[in-house]
């Protein structure tokens, strides 16, 4: 037997240093750049147009983001684009949060397992129909500053943040081997008024600064916005839904960028809901009809969105369109996955025309996931929301001859409670009322314990009361979420004027900013003392069941049928807001992730205006998201003053 030949040392070096050579060259290669001589972009050298969609890791919990990333490589795409919410990682000045479900990186890293590239928009401005568009609310505690202008105010704190983000996704670059392709500056600017270049300049600058010249920077705007969004050194891009004229705007985004790719940052899948209208959907004929169009023509789309997701907690955002419009819990989107993550008859039409582009990977797609039901459960009365004021308030109020905001005490979402008292008998009924529109946003009345009704920006403007000297008036303000389209002035929260009654001003009010949450996750828990009253009476109260899940767990839709309106947790979490009397949406996406398979659940309900008579609720296997009780709210409509006319809501 012949003895085995070792390789030549020197011939086993050049192998090495060829190999070598070989990865510097390819690492050098990295580029992603546009080729203005063909219109078109490159990517290493090579044509490439890319085919995305819109997913926010901050509607979706961290342990689903594989999942959604892989559902979406699968459908075809080649990139996802996503928004960083500047006030998700930022809650207080300098105080800053990147774990868990903030995990920014880890997102990064969940994308580029999965092969896709990354379109980034850091705002810091982001809309995304995201509470005050993604801006921090403490900005607000300086309340003559000017959002999104060059405000000196408002650019040192967007200095400050950018400067603790940008580096942290620097290496995350295309050309320093990462997956971000580019990245968006500003959003949608040109819809803002204010139409200050100093500000888009100042941005440019400082996105140069610390992310150098190679990553490629880019805006989008509106086929209206692009006069003041654009701006000279970024690249101009243009949004636009299926059943625009594809061909005019193409023409009008070559006024502003004749040579390129062209490109659609925003290819509208479905649409956002508002509280009270109608449940936004799409045809999958048109949405895929259109992307064909688009990609026949040689164009770069990214479709918004491709997954939705969830407004968790208090995230949602608001608009301004004639009056204001809070934002469903559900961020469906009518989009190609669903809330739930499974793949509708939408997707698939989109596939099939990827498939005519572009290669689509192999393998089979995903089930859906499993769906679970459960109940009826009745719910048990905990106690009224006052019987809990020094759990949900443990340091007592904040006083104060007039009453102040949530953003001069420090309250940046959810609730607080307004007290004072009365300094004279009323005997007849008198209108309670707060002048220049100025509740921010539902007040819930009460005196003496006894709830009276609501107020609401924009709808209901006064109520009319009756008291003794000395009754105990509470007001429990809501905050629905802040502008995040729509209006160019700072939406403040809560009482923003002196309330009157009748004719007179009513003075010395004591603040309670309101931990709710800190209540349900922590106080519940350790069951504090029953506070219940013999029978549940209306205005805000908490209520809560246990249960257990027997079989298989699976995600599931929560459903409160009679319920009128509230916040809900589970074990815990805050699953959203419910408007169950006002819709359109009527269940609350429930992932499997929430609830315990082998021990106790806790579901618990802060109600804040009328129990079923049956106060029960159940969990069912699909969502219920375009019922909207068209005669409640036009009974409710009918105490408002004013007329009320039905709203376009095409486009933002």
């Amino acid at each position: 037997m012949a003895a085995k030949m070792l390789p030549d040392p020197a011939s086993l070096l050049l192998r090495l240093v060829t190999l070598l050579l070989l990865l510097l060259s390819q690492a050098e290669a990295r580029s992603f750049v546009v080729d203005r001589l063909h219109d078109r972009f490159l990517l290493n050298g090579v044509p490439f147009r890319y085919v995305s969609g819109s997913l926010h890791y901050f509607r979706v919990p961290r342990v689903l983001w594989a999942d959604r990333l892989l559902k979406m490589r699968l459908s075809g795409l080649n990139a996802v684009q996503f928004y960083v919410p500047w006030n998700y990682h930022e809650p207080e000045p300098g105080v800053y949060n990147f774990n868990g479900s903030r995990d920014l990186i880890a997102f990064l890293d969940e994308a580029t397992r999965v092969n896709l590239l990354v379109i980034l928009r850091p705002g810091p401005y982001i809309c995304a129909e995201w509470e005050m568009g993604g801006l921090p609310s403490w900005l607000l505690r300086k309340p003559n500053i000017h959002l999104r202008t060059s405000d000196p105010a408002f650019l040192s704190a967007v200095d400050s943040w950018f400067k603790v983000l940008l580096p942290k996704i620097y290496p995350y670059l295309y050309h320093n081997g990462g997956n971000i392709i580019s990245i968006q500056v500003e959003n949608e600017y040109g819809s803002y008024r204010a139409c200050d270049y100093k500000y888009m300049r100042h941005l440019a600058g400082l996105f140069r600064t610390l992310l150098g010249d190679e990553i490629l920077l880019f805006t989008t705007d509106g086929p209206q916005g692009l006069r003041c969004g654009s701006l000279q050194g970024l690249y101009t891009t243009i949004d636009f839904g299926p059943a625009d004229n594809m061909t005019r705007i193409f023409s009008l985004l070559r006024d502003y960028e004749p040579h390129g790719p062209l490109v659609n940052s925003e290819y509208y899948t479905g649409w956002l809901d508002y509280w009270g209208q109608n449940h936004s959907m799409r045809t999958s004929s048109a949405i895929a009809q259109g992307l064909e169009k688009m990609l026949r023509i040689g164009a770069s789309v990214n479709m918004y969105m491709f997954h939705g997701g969830t407004n968790f907690g208090y995230w949602n955002g608001a608009d301004e369109k004639g009056r204001f419009l809070p934002i469903t819990t559900s961020y469906d989107y009518d989009a190609p996955i669903s809330e739930a993550g499974d793949l509708t008859p939408k997707l698939f039409a989109i596939r099939s025309v990827i498939s005519k582009f572009q290669e689509i990977p192999l393998g089979p797609l995903p089930p859906p996931s499993p769906k679970m039901k459960l109940g009826p459960l009745t719910m048990n009365l905990d106690g009224n929301l006052l019987s809990f004021l020094d759990f949900l308030c443990p340091h007592g109020p904040i006083r104060s001859v007039l009453p102040l905001t949530f953003e001069a005490v420090k309250q940046d979402h959810g609730f607080m409670l307004y007290r004072t008292y009365l300094t004279y008998t009323i005997v007849e009924p008198t209108a309670f009322w707060v002048p220049n529109n100025g509740i921010h946003d539902r007040a819930y009345v009460m005196v003496d314990g006894v709830f009276k009704g609501v107020l609401e920006r924009n709808l209901k403007h006064e109520l009319y009361l009756t008291g003794k000297v000395g009754a105990k008036l509470d007001i429990l303000l809501e905050n629905m979420g802040r502008l995040s389209f729509g209006s160019n002035h700072s939406d403040f929260k809560g009482l923003l004027e002196p309330p009157l009654l009748g004719q007179t001003i009513l003075t010395e009010w004591m603040m309670f900013p309101l931990k709710v949450d800190k209540l349900v996750r922590w106080w519940f828990p350790l069951q504090l003392t029953k506070r219940a009253q013999p029978q549940a009476s209306s205005g805000p109260a908490f209520y809560s069941t246990t249960f257990s899940v027997l079989g298989k767990l699976g995600d599931t839709f929560l459903y409160l049928p009679g319920w009128t309106k509230g916040q809900v947790w589970i074990n815990g979490f805050n699953l959203g807001r419910y408007w169950t009397k006002r819709g359109p949406q009527q269940t609350l996406y429930v992932p499997r992730l929430l609830l315990f398979g082998r021990s106790t659940n806790k579901i618990t309900l802060l109600e804040l205006e009328n129990v079923p008579h049956e106060p029960q609720i159940q969990f069912l296997d699909t969502p219920i998201l375009n019922s909207t009780f068209h005669w409640g709210y036009t009974y409710f409509l009918s105490e408002t003053q004013g007329s009320y006319e039905p709203m376009e809501l095409s486009g933002h």
